[in-house]
């Protein structure tokens, strides 16, 4: 018979996981030295609690889902005590690129065409780097939603809580967000 603990192989983590791991955490943080950080943190809250892995998911799902909440707890701690936005702020600031009538964008504000449409994995790796680029120049709390909005798919919901925003300045943070990420694209990419 199997126990759960022989489903875990931690001798072998680093030469298995280490790589992902990383790779994962340096798309989100941008941070070399902290994302080497993370993911031995992770390996050891794993080594701490191998006994409660009940075998449901794989190895390195289970250790992916420690290393998000360590990622998250990253998140909160960069983002707390800055300022939100309050809801007459994010109205203002939609008018001034959105037709208030059909919502879509203003002429003079509507985004160009970014040119990744072809398939060139050259220009894929090109442009992921200039996004890397451009979210560094976020603030850490817009980052923080982006990342966790559109790369991990985290729920609204979820974010609110973990990040500690109102569902009003989630969306302004989102928004503002894109909007500093299409600048940045337009001037550096296109």
């Amino acid at each position: 018979m199997t126990t759960e603990n022989q489903l875990l192989n931690p001798h072998k983590w680093v030469d298995t996981h280490a790589d992902y791991l990383y790779a994962y955490t340096i798309s989100r943080l941008n941070n070399e030295e902290l994302a080497k950080d993370l993911v031995q943190e992770t390996f050891l809250a794993a080594l701490q609690r191998a006994s409660q892995f009940e075998g449901k998911s794989s190895e390195r799902t289970w250790l992916t889902a420690i290393l998000k909440n360590k990622i998250v707890d990253v998140y909160r701690k960069k983002s707390s005590g800055l300022n939100n936005v309050t809801e007459k702020q994010a109205e203002d600031e939609q008018k001034d690129f959105f037709d208030e009538d059909t919502g879509h964008w203003n002429d003079s504000n509507r985004p160009l065409p970014f040119g990744i449409e072809d398939q060139d994995p050259l220009r894929g790796k090109e442009f992921n780097h200039i996004l890397q680029l451009c979210m560094q120049k976020l603030p850490t709390l817009w980052m923080s939603v982006f990342t966790m909005k559109h790369m991990d798919d985290a729920t609204t919901e979820l974010i609110c809580t973990e990040l500690r925003v109102s569902q009003a300045n989630f969306w302004v943070i989102i928004h503002r967000a894109k909007l500093s990420l299409r600048a940045c694209l337009q001037k550096n990419w296109i």
